[in-house]
């Protein structure tokens, strides 16, 4: 008997006393079998239309299209709907409205002047040689940074590096395809790009350079130290230029004893050929019994002027060598060396002529 009620419960899946389909009709969802069969009715014996179970197959075997009620669920069973009319109507309302007439919407403002044409004022700065991005970042929200006189305070400034006025720490920023360089030249070395005669000259030190680069004033052709390599011409101009009377540093060993009242005389002023040439600084370095190393500082740019000075003095000079030119100072930098000059240096020539 218990084997003829198993077999009978196991074969009526619809039947009485079965708790497994009372549990299935109390959830209100069909049997596996019945969903997989079931698409046209919610009765037993759908399956067998449309064709039978093959038949079955298809999108309301699957459970119906996108968006509407499942196939095969009793009815008041929940299913919502992913997008409903209403909606769809209402968002082609709003597009409508919004590209009404052609106009697009304008993109957000995301930092003052983004209207504006140019370049990131970080990216210009990176390019000047201030570091990388980040580091330019910095920079501005140290708030060391200033752009025609005004000091930037958020990120993102766009920028034209041909007419803006950059400065960092005060100091102006060579935007341009700018170079600068400071050579100290040996004793014997023409003060000229080139030279017909074959002598060696400035260009000798320059010839693997891609922009065309030509000296700021002069050396005689026996004095050493700093001159000056660049290819910007208003800041060379300027430079040589007497109105700006940069100071040139020179270091003179000469033969003494030298009188006390030496120094007095050139600060007043020695007649030479050409007009009265005048020092703005003198003293002496070092001395060793007869032998003296001075220090001479003066802002004129004559030919020989610092040779003809001590000349006409009294006091030939054995040796010269220019150790600065303005706030170029040559340092241990070792003759016939060409070195790049830093953003700071660029930045203090152009203070120097107002740039």
């Amino acid at each position: 008997m218990r084997s003829s009620g198993r077999n009978s419960g196991r074969g009526n899946h619809r039947g009485a006393g079965n708790s497994r389909d009372d549990r299935q009709q109390r959830r209100g969802t069909p049997r596996p079998e019945e969903r997989r069969y079931d698409v046209g009715g919610s009765g037993p014996g759908a399956g067998d239309q449309g064709g039978g179970a093959r038949g079955g197959r298809g999108s309301a075997a699957r459970g119906g299209a996108k968006g509407g009620p499942k196939q095969g669920r009793p009815q008041g069973s929940r299913s919502a709907p992913a997008r409903s009319r209403e909606y769809e109507a209402h968002a082609e309302e709003r597009n409508r409205e919004r590209y009404a007439g052609g106009k697009k919407a304008a993109p957000p403002r995301t930092f003052p002047g983004a209207e504006q044409e140019g370049e990131r004022l970080q990216k210009v700065l990176a390019r000047a040689g201030y570091g990388s991005r980040r580091s330019c970042e910095e920079l501005i929200e140290r708030r060391r940074v200033e752009v025609n006189g005004r000091i930037v305070v958020e990120q993102g400034l766009r920028v034209d590096p041909q007419h803006d006025e950059i400065k960092v720490d005060g100091l102006t920023v060579a935007t341009q395809s700018y170079q600068f360089f400071s050579l100290n030249k040996p004793a014997g070395v023409v003060s000229t790009m080139e030279d017909p005669e074959g002598r060696q000259c400035l260009g000798d030190y320059v010839t693997n350079r891609e922009t065309r680069l030509f000296h700021v004033g002069r050396l005689d052709t026996e004095t050493e130290g700093v001159i000056l390599l660049t290819n910007h011409g208003e800041l060379a101009h300027r430079l040589t230029h007497p109105r700006y009377g940069v100071k040139k540093t020179y270091l003179a060993a000469l033969q003494g004893p030298i009188p006390r009242d030496l120094g007095k005389r050139l600060r007043e002023g020695i007649q030479l050929d050409d007009g009265y040439a005048r020092a703005d600084h003198f003293r002496v370095v070092e001395q060793t019994g007869k032998n003296y190393l001075v220090e001479v500082v003066l802002h004129e740019g004559r030919k020989h002027i610092v040779r003809r000075m001590l000349a006409e003095s009294g006091f030939p000079v054995d040796r010269l060598v220019r150790t600065a030119f303005g706030p170029i100072t040559l340092g241990d930098q070792k003759s016939g060396w060409l070195r790049r000059l830093s953003n700071t240096e660029v930045g203090m020539l152009l203070r120097e002529v107002d740039l």
